[in-house]
């Protein structure tokens, strides 16, 4: 790879170097709340409607297939009772899908949760008894739940009275957990599978970063803050062709993904979190924008140049400089548009390699520049999955899609620093946060997410 900055590239984004009245409106005009681990002051008051991360990869023992995943609820504390976790029955959670890169959904698969409540006014309990199924009557609050799929022809009913894998209250309440899991999976027409419930908090990584990345003199690293910790998850595995345009995997192999909810209010069903690639919230977008950011869809983004400032002009590299004196590369950075809002591929900029861009789809239209998780699914899964992604060669990695085992802390300070410019890992930062990986093992079939842990944090 070599660092050739395209200006058409920046010029077609509309860059600007400005926060203008009218992208401020714009802002304004969308306003709701932000999502992604409390990074967005709005969102962090309301943790059930907080995504966390999204996932999206070809599944590796089901390589016709591709899973989909959207997390909610950071810092689930297991023994966070008497009232656990669940998901918002007031909010519909949505996973979405571009597939001709104008960035806006082709394919939407919308989950409605209800809650069935026989506590009332007898017991505090989440469940009174050993539960062994989900329909046990020792279980006092499970919540059920429908999954939509939505596309221009239509809408069509998936999945109709799930039940959610409940919270994991601990071995006497719940002593074979794994069992309970097993049984909320559910099949869908056509070969697909759907999972709603508690999981492991996947994401792993030293959140001291924020302390002057790392204390400013990388002494906070090798601790991963988010061990112990549960999430809420939706899962989906579909046949690819359900989700490539115009049903042809094979011509047209690359998606856009990301999630968002809508929550009830009195005007109605407002979108309050968004989230497509991991950290862009965090570590890209500015204090001030953050709400605002992840109220728009995708396909506005371009429009608004105090945004898109962000991307071509980062902060991050100017904080490396600053604290550790690494030197930040040269703006605008058009290697970081390519990642965050074109998908690579040669025509698109300075990177020199066709990888996940919807332009490489055959029956693709004019691309819109937007920011989202993008993954082509024709990249097989690889035997030995590198934590570095790309950056390392594996090229099934993040940013293409995003797995489990992806160290996205890591490949993004590498990308801010130009290893996507120069082709090669920067050595200052080859150790990251010496957190390479979960604190659970990932499992080898659907949803793969590792089960809830019932042991609390704090134990040691």
């Amino acid at each position: 790879m070599e660092l050739r900055i395209s200006r058409r590239a920046l010029i077609g984004i509309g860059v600007a170097g400005v926060l203008t009245a009218s992208s401020l409106a714009l802002l304004r005009a969308e306003t709701g709340a932000a999502s992604s681990h409390r990074e967005a002051p709005m969102i962090a008051g309301d943790p059930r409607n907080d995504n966390t991360d999204v996932y999206a990869f070809v599944s590796p023992d089901r390589p016709d297939t591709v899973t989909l995943m959207a997390n909610f609820i950071p810092f689930e504390e297991p023994n966070g009772g008497p009232n656990f976790y669940q998901f918002d029955a007031g909010s519909r959670y949505n996973i979405k899908i571009d597939s001709d890169g104008d960035a806006q959904p082709d394919t939407v698969y919308q989950w409605t949760f209800r809650d069935e409540d026989r506590r009332g006014t007898g017991t505090f309990l989440y469940d009174n008894g050993p539960v062994t199924s989900l329909n046990d009557k020792n279980l006092l609050f499970r919540q059920r739940y429908t999954v939509k799929k939505i596309t221009h022809r239509g809408t069509r009913t998936l999945v109709k009275d799930g039940v959610v894998a409940p919270s994991n209250t601990g071995p006497a309440s719940m002593p074979d957990y794994a069992s309970l899991r097993t049984q909320s999976i559910k099949n869908l027409p056509g070969g697909g599978k759907a999972f709603a419930g508690q999981a492991d908090e996947a994401f792993f990584a030293d959140l001291r970063v924020f302390d002057l990345l790392y204390g400013g003199d990388l002494s906070e690293v090798g601790q991963d803050t988010l061990g112990g910790y549960n999430v809420h998850s939706l899962a989906l595995q579909v046949p690819k062709d359900e989700v490539a345009l115009k049903g042809d995997a094979g011509r047209n192999p690359v998606i856009g993904v990301w999630s968002t909810v809508d929550k009830w209010s009195p005007q109605g069903y407002v979108q309050v979190s968004r989230l497509g690639q991991p950290l862009v919230n965090e570590v890209v977008v500015p204090a001030g924008l953050k709400d605002a950011f992840n109220a728009l869809p995708p396909h506005k983004d371009a429009d608004v140049p105090a945004v898109v400032k962000r991307v071509t002009n980062p902060e991050v590299p100017k904080l490396l400089e600053a604290i550790y004196g690494l030197k930040a590369p040269k703006t605008p950075r058009a290697d970081l548009v390519e990642i965050f809002l074109t998908g690579i591929a040669k025509a698109n900029g300075p990177i020199k390699a066709d990888l996940n861009s919807q332009s490489l789809n055959k029956d693709a239209g004019r691309l819109r520049p937007a920011e989202m998780l993008r993954l082509n699914m024709a990249v097989a899964p690889t035997a030995n999955p590198n934590r570095l992604g790309v950056l390392a060669g594996d090229l099934q990695g993040f940013p293409n899609g995003r797995r489990l085992g992806d160290d996205v802390i890591d490949i993004a300070l590498q990308a801010m620093a130009g290893a996507a410019q120069s082709g090669k890992l920067v050595d200052a930062l080859a150790a990251g946060d010496k957190v390479d990986r979960n604190d659970k093992p990932f499992g080898t079939r659907f949803p793969y997410i590792p089960l809830p842990g019932n042991t609390s944090v704090n134990a040691s």
